[in-house]
This record gives structure tokens, C-alpha cells and sequence, in this order.
């Protein structure tokens, strides 16, 4: 009885799944089925290609079950509630009657029509076959077979390298140029801005004659932080005491971040395109700044040899980092010397070298910082970053792993220092104030048991081990020590992006709850304002609690709108980043078709794997049926193992194991690479 009455229940729950309408996002397929993900559903629902009803990938639809069997339930599209963006990059084909252009979202599986007569003159002449466009979605009228649209522009014949890196920020949803208006406010402020400094040196503390330093790219033109650094004097030493020890010397290092929010006023054009961007994009080749070059090049850049305006976070701290004393607010700096990472390098070395005592103690400490905060519980990450040499035309001529220098890491330990530092403060101070510790937090939760579980069984396969407690929780301990235990072997880097691909992403968030990774309790961003739009928005809150007021009703509402916006925006923004290394490395691989390399396998799928090219990370496809061989030989996809099998010989391809592979075909417009094993 009981049995039956369980199954009545069930079905008594599926025929309420399929009388009620859902609603959730769908992801689309090129061959014009989809599947929409509904909230408190294990499963997703499957959308035939004839019952879609004109959803475009990403979309929210409502959507009405029709059927669950055994391969799970399969829905109908009722409505397109919202969709999820009206502009599209895609290539142009002409016709009579207008244009038909095909999106570079491999997820669409239909054109874009734009009618003959709403193309001007002047766009007619430039819209070629093979050009490439982007057109903004008008209608999509029920029972036509494509959405209408309009032309907005013409970017560029396809595979040009300006056609397609714009192309790749334009279907990104970023703009590569300001609107008028905004790039007007930013003139206006830069007129105004002669006597700002003098009237602004009463309201600030001054750091003008103390040793200043900038570390950055070698073609960094945007400059958001610099380092100070003064001994003080046994006069100045006064309280300072950890565990009733007196430090022989004490020294005062100051982070001093450009001071954006100076200039970015809130409710301003600067500040809604700001908000509206989130972030700067950093291409191959380029950068598509969050604000104009006019600010984040001259006046907010912290440029060397020039009085500058700056929010800095200053400590009190010994050569063993410990901190004695924080201090936050408005300075004036003037940076004594640029450094480049390379320079900062070769003075940290070379102990006869200007400036090497300086340098020498801030890595020396920042070594510290580390290992404190790795003792702690924060994870080692390190990827390598891909570079590539470009040619005049932008065609890369080669490409390389960006080494990782202590020059690097010490910049990085003190902005990790003032965002950690300055988290606290906020929330103490909101805290204090009854506002729920309200502010804009960088957050990044704890693994997904299940995620964790499935990176256990992958790491034991490849002949490694994780423990996990009771509960099925991981320590950062133990993922530390998993990844050094695979250090410099052959599936080391395979291990770590899948550890990485375990792990929750960072999200800026209003609530606290402390950063998994790097193992801080309270963390934000607030040293990169220039560049990310919740560090403008976190000096702003500082400036608030550093003046004794209350955050605004207004603003409170507003901080969740922001934190979702940016997290959004960065997502965007990386997928964007990625794209122009994936093309570039396509098109580095597209003269070396029938060259042989060694690789990696990186993916595992049951149409085939993945291998990534050992020094370049070029990552290419060998198909299932290219494994077979004249015998008829078979391989089966284990997805316990992650790893093709063969049938007859047991031969196993492995996730991490090392192949040698022949270049096949380099395909930009598809933005593959298909490889062959050498047999």
C-alpha cells in the first residue's frame, strides 16, 4: 500500500509539473533544439527545435511541460519573457530583397534579417559579403522563420584582426568607443582640473616626499596603484608591541590607489557608463577601458613624476609583516620611480642596483604575507598566462607562457593586504551603524560537495588521492597539498584547472561570507578603481564611513543592483578576454597544418578529446572515428575514468596522459583546431 501510494504521489506531482507554467533560462543549440534549467528541478527540460517558439539563446521563457519518460521531460516554449540581449555580430550574406547576417554565436542556428529598405545608402556600399556586422533585433514576428533586425554597423571584412577582435568585445555586449556625451563630462572635468590638486592639498595627507613606486606591464598605460615606503625614525616607534615584543624598526608602507571617485561623481554620465561597462576588457591586443582614456590615462592614472591624487591605505608594519597600525583616506603622492615587472625584477636581484634595499625589504616581507596567508588556508592558483608577438598586420608570430615573478607577487600580497584590510573596516563600521554590514564584499563560497566528490574520483583515476571529511567537505590544506604532490608532472596543469572547475566562482556580493581561496574572513576590491566599477563604488562607501555618515537608504538599495551588475559584467568580460586568445592561437596554428607536436589531453568527451599543446596551450580536437584503425579498433568513452577505451587492445586515453599530435585544420570561422594522433 505504502508503494502505492508513494507512486500516486508522484504522479500526482508530474501531472502539477506539466499543468504549471515554468520559467527559467534556455540554452540553445545550432541545430535549434534547446534546454531550459527551472529552479528546484534536478533535471533540465529538453525543447524540441519545432517547439522552441522563437527563444534565442539565454532567453527566459515560460514553458509548459509535455512529456517525461525515461530520457527525462521535454517542454514547449509558451512565451519569451525577456530576452537576454538585442545586439549580434554576424557575417554578411546579400539578397534583393536585404541582408541575411549569421551571428558568430554558434548557439543560433538562425540569420538575422534586415530589410532591404531600412539600409541607407552609405551602409549599402559598405555591407560586402563576408563583411562582418552588428545588427540590433527589431521583431520577431510569430511564424517567420528569422528574427527582423537592424543594421548598426559594418564592422569589417571577416578575419580581418580589427574586424574580429572588435567583433569578439561587440557580441560580448561591451562597446568599443564612448557615447558623446560621456566622452564630453570627461573634457569638461579635464578643463577644470587646474587648480584642483592646490585647492585639495588642506583636505589631504601628504606623500609627496616620500619614496613612491609604480610595478606594472612594460605597455602599461593605465596606472591604479602605487607602493611607499619609509623607515621611520625610533621617535616614531612608540606603542608598538606583538606578544610584548618591541620590533627594532618599524617601517610605514603605503598602498595608494588613484583616486577615481574623485573625479566619477555618482548620477553622472561617467559614472552610468562606468556601471553600465563594469570592468575594462584586456584583449591580445588591446584594452577597451571602463572609462575614457582622458581619466584612466592622465588625470586618475597614477603617472610617475606628477603630483597625483590618490585613496590610500597606509601600515605600520615590521620587516616580519606583522601590522601595528592601519590608517585610510585622501593623500597627494608623486611616484619617484616606474617600474615594469622585468625592472622591478632585476632590482630586487641585484643587490648594487638603485633602489634595491627598498625593494629588496617589500619582497622580502611580502614572502612573508604569503606564506602567512598560505598557512592560513589560502589555495596556490597559478595559471599560466598566454602571450602572443603580433606582426604589423596583428597576426601572431608567436606565442608564449608569461613567466610569473616575485616582482608580481609582491604587488599582489600588498593590494591583497589594503582590500582585506579594508573589507574590515567596512564592516565594522556598517556593523556599527546597524546596517546589516552592508557594502560590496569580493565572496567566494565553499566547494559543492558534489563537485568535490566527482574531482576525488577524477584525481584517483589518474592515480592520485583527496581526502575528504566526514561531511565530504575539502580543506585548502588538502587541495594544496594535492596540487604541489602533482607539481612539474605531466597531468599537473589537467589537475589544476580541474580543481579550479571544482571550485565556486568569486562574485561581488552585499553579504559577507568570507573568501574561500585565498582563505580571508573579510575581502573586497578596492585597489583597481580605474578598471572595475565595485571598487569605485567601495571607495565610496570607505569615504562615507571615513567621514562619520550614514550610507544612504538610497545606496543600501543600490549596492545589490551593482554587485550583480559587476559579477555579470566580469563573466563577460573573461569570455571576452578568452575568445581573443582562442582565435589568436587558432590563427598561430593556421600555417602549421602536418606539424607535429607534443601535448596533453585536456578534455575527454564521447565524441573525442581534447589535447592541449604543451609550450603554447593551443588546444585542438581528435575525433572518436579518427581513432579507429584498419583492424576496427573501437574506443568507448569511461566516464568514470575520464578516458577513451579501446574494445579490442584496452588501450585507455587518459585525462593527463602526454600524446603526440599532427596539426589537421585550423578553422577561424568555426574557431577550431582539429589534430590528429601520430600513430
Amino acid at each position: 500500500m505504502k508503494k502505492t501510494s508513494k507512486n500516486n504521489n508522484v504522479n500526482r506531482k508530474g501531472k502539477e509539473i506539466k499543468q504549471k507554467n515554468l520559467v527559467g533560462g534556455i540554452r540553445t543549440n545550432p541545430r535549434g533544439f534547446g534546454f531550459v534549467r527551472i529552479e528546484g528541478m534536478e533535471e533540465d527540460v529538453f525543447i524540441p527545435a519545432e517547439k522552441i517558439n522563437r527563444a534565442l539563446n539565454n532567453d527566459t521563457v515560460s514553458i509548459r511541460i509535455v512529456k517525461k519518460d525515461k530520457r527525462g521531460y521535454e517542454g514547449e516554449v509558451l512565451e519569451v519573457l525577456a530576452r537576454s540581449r538585442k545586439s549580434f555580430v554576424g557575417v554578411i550574406e546579400n539578397s534583393p530583397s536585404g541582408l541575411y547576417v549569421m551571428p558568430d554565436d554558434k548557439k543560433m542556428s538562425v540569420p538575422f534579417f534586415v530589410p532591404a529598405a531600412s539600409i541607407s545608402p552609405e551602409q549599402r556600399k559598405k555591407a560586402q559579403d563576408k563583411y562582418k556586422a552588428l545588427v540590433e533585433m527589431t521583431v520577431w514576428r510569430p511564424g517567420a522563420g528569422m528574427p527582423e533586425a537592424r543594421l548598426s554597423r559594418v564592422l569589417g571584412p571577416q578575419g580581418d584582426h580589427n574586424t574580429e577582435m572588435q567583433s569578439i568585445v561587440l557580441e560580448s555586449g561591451f562597446e568599443t568607443s564612448f557615447p558623446t556625451t560621456v566622452e564630453e563630462e570627461a573634457g569638461l572635468i579635464k578643463a577644470k582640473s587646474g587648480n584642483i590638486l592646490e585647492e585639495e592639498l588642506k583636505n589631504r595627507r601628504d606623500f609627496r616626499n616620500t619614496w613612491t613606486c609604480t610595478i606594472d606591464p612594460v605597455d602599461a598605460k593605465d596606472f591604479d596603484d602605487a607602493i611607499s615606503f619609509r623607515e621611520l625614525s625610533e621617535g616614531e616607534i612608540t606603542d608598538a608591541k606583538i606578544q610584548g615584543k618591541r620590533p627594532e624598526k618599524l617601517y610605514e608602507i603605503g598602498v595608494h590607489i588613484a583616486d577615481v571617485s574623485f573625479f566619477v561623481r555618482e548620477g553622472t554620465e561617467l559614472d552610468k557608463e562606468a556601471f553600465k561597462r563594469g570592468c575594462s576588457i584586456y584583449m591580445v591586443d588591446r584594452t577597451v577601458p571602463m572609462l575614457p582614456e582622458i581619466l584612466s590615462n592622465d588625470l586618475c592614472s597614477l603617472n610617475p613624476g606628477a603630483e597625483k591624487m590618490a585613496f590610500s591605505a597606509v601600515f605600520i608594519m615590521d620587516k616580519s609583516a606583522n601590522v601595528y597600525k592601519r590608517w585610510f583616506g585622501r593623500t597627494v603622492i608623486h611616484s619617484t620611480k616606474r617600474f615594469t615587472y622585468e625592472t622591478a625584477e632585476e632590482t630586487i636581484k641585484n643587490a648594487s642596483a638603485e633602489f634595491h634595499p627598498t625593494l629588496h625589504l617589500l619582497n622580502e616581507m611580502a614572502k612573508k604575507m604569503r606564506a602567512e596567508k598560505m598557512r592560513k588556508g589560502a589555495i596556490e592558483f597559478e595559471q599560466d598566462e598566454i602571450k602572443f608577438k603580433l606582426d604589423e598586420a596583428g597576426r601572431p608570430i608567436g606565442v608564449y607562457k608569461k613567466e610569473r615573478l616575485d616582482s608580481h607577487k609582491l604587488v599582489e600580497e600588498y593590494m591583497l593586504l589594503a582590500n582585506k584590510e579594508v573589507a574590515k573596516f567596512i564592516w565594522d563600521r556598517a556593523k556599527a551603524q546597524g546596517i546589516n554590514a552592508k557594502g560590496i564584499y569580493r565572496i567566494h563560497d565553499i566547494p559543492d560537495k558534489t563537485r568535490i566528490a566527482d574531482l576525488s574520483e577524477f584525481v584517483r583515476s589518474l592515480g592520485h588521492t583527496l581526502h575528504l571529511n566526514e561531511e565530504g567537505d575539502i580543506s585548502p590544506a588538502e587541495l594544496n597539498r594535492l596540487l604541489s604532490a602533482v607539481e612539474n608532472k605531466p597531468e599537473a596543469n589537467v589537475i589544476r584547472i580541474a580543481v579550479i572547475r571544482s571550485m565556486q566562482k568569486a562574485i561581488y556580493s552585499t553579504k559577507n561570507i568570507g573568501h574561500f581561496g585565498l582563505g580571508f574572513t573579510y575581502y573586497t576590491h578596492f585597489t583597481s578603481p580605474i578598471r572595475r566599477y565595485p571598487d569605485l563604488i567601495v571607495h565610496r562607501i570607505l569615504d562615507t564611513f571615513l567621514s562619520g555618515k550614514k550610507m544612504a537608504e538610497s545606496v543600501l538599495l543600490g549596492l545589490e543592483r551593482v554587485a550583480a551588475q559587476s559579477t555579470e559584467r566580469e563573466i563577460s568580460a573573461a569570455e571576452a578576454e578568452r575568445s581573443s586568445i582562442k582565435y589568436k592561437q587558432i590563427e598561430y596554428m593556421s600555417d602549421k597544418i602536418g606539424n607535429a607536436y607534443d601535448g596533453t589531453i585536456s578534455g575527454v568527451t564521447e565524441w573525442g578529446f581534447y589535447v592541449e599543446e604543451k609550450e603554447t596551450r593551443c588546444e585542438g580536437m581528435i575525433r572518436i572515428k579518427d581513432l579507429s584503425d584498419s583492424e576496427g579498433e573501437f574506443f568507448i568513452f569511461d566516464k568514470k575514468s575520464m578516458s577513451l577505451v579501446g574494445e579490442k587492445s584496452k588501450k585507455r586515453l587518459r585525462l593527463g596522459d602526454t600524446v603526440r599530435f599532427t596539426v589537421m585544420g585550423a578553422n577561424l570561422e568555426k574557431k577550431t583546431l582539429e589534430y590528429a594522433l601520430v600513430k
